[in-house]
């Protein structure tokens, strides 16, 4: 299937939008907030949050739209200063790790679209905006799959093994299967 890459902004939040819509929140009601700042701060709901960061140029994602139109998947990049709350957070810091420009926290596909090249798609368009972006060392926190069952539970950051397909190496294990991964993105 061929797919159109499109930056998340204030023309695409409605396509955005359906596509949480009809995944039922994403993981419980988050709307891809669980990695800003402003997450938990009830003084406002998720889609709210989210679509103020949006209009606000804070949240940036490559989205993932089919043949029709519709929003399938996207991919959450962004400064670390707008993804501050990371997983594994403790094992992460302990390495002192270099700062990096910009960190890809989030990668999701509509529950019907998986296997269909939406993630991958996904990825290599958050690539190509962080290059017209500036370019620079982006990471990644994911799950190692290769030889076992992962639960799609943990793969909301897609796999290793699909990133080290865009020549990101790995730099440190985090987790039992989890590993951060870096690459050097040239500017666009």
């Amino acid at each position: 299937m061929a797919y159109t890459i499109r930056t998340l902004d204030a023309e695409t939040w409605d396509a955005f939008a359906e596509l949480v819509e009809r995944n039922n929140g994403i993981f419980g009601g988050c709307w891809c907030m669980g990695f800003h700042p402003e997450y938990g701060q009830r003084l406002i709901g998720n889609r709210e949050a989210k679509q103020d960061l949006v209009r606000a140029g804070r949240a940036h994602a490559a989205l993932v739209l089919d043949e029709s139109g519709a929003a399938q998947g996207w991919c959450q990049w962004g400064s670390p200063e707008e993804l501050t709350n990371i997983k594994h957070k403790r094992a992460y810091v302990s390495g002192h790790p270099p700062r990096p420009d910009w960190r890809i926290t989030c990668v999701y596909v509509d529950k019907r679209h998986r296997g269909q090249g939406v993630a991958r798609a996904a990825v290599a368009g958050a690539l190509d905006q962080i290059a017209r972006a500036g370019g620079g060392m982006v990471e990644a926190i994911s799950e190692a799959t290769a030889g076992r069952e992962a639960q799609s539970r943990f793969l909301f950051s897609a796999t290793v093994e699909l990133f080290e397909d865009f020549a990101f190496t790995r730099a440190r294990q985090l987790g039992k299967h989890a590993w951060l991964l870096r690459r050097t993105v040239d500017p666009a």
